[in-house]
């Protein structure tokens, strides 16, 4: 069983800055491409960002150049530091991770941590 666990969401003032970490533990062979999504409510998932195992990173436009992805492959974990952020940030941010578990290549998903954007 592969699990994925968020942390560092939070309430924070506009402007202000997070970091968001997410560990994958478990049954682990390789992890290919790793992201970040979030869902504001009432609205669907987006993608923020995403990192491949080989470092090709992309970003959603609203968040370019105030956002940044980043991976460490020892640790299977990624992280998103968000800067200047903004109310429509405001969401609950989820880690994804396509995941080769030795016998099967899957997404996986974590539970989610909520940022708040607010002053």
């Amino acid at each position: 069983q592969v699990q994925l666990v968020e942390s560092g969401g939070g309430l924070v003032q506009p402007g202000g800055s997070l970091r968001l970490s997410c560990p994958a533990s478990g049954n682990i062979a390789i992890i290919y491409t790793m992201g970040w999504y979030r869902q504001a409510p009432g609205k669907q998932r987006d993608l923020v960002a995403t990192t491949t195992r080989g470092g090709d990173i992309d970003y959603r436009d609203s968040v370019k150049g105030r956002f940044t992805i980043s991976r460490d492959n020892a640790k299977n974990t990624v992280y998103l530091q968000m800067n200047n952020l903004k109310p429509e940030g405001t969401a609950a941010y989820y880690c994804n991770a396509n995941i080769l578990d030795g016998i099967f290549r899957r997404d996986y998903w974590g539970q989610g941590t909520q940022v708040t954007v607010s002053s």
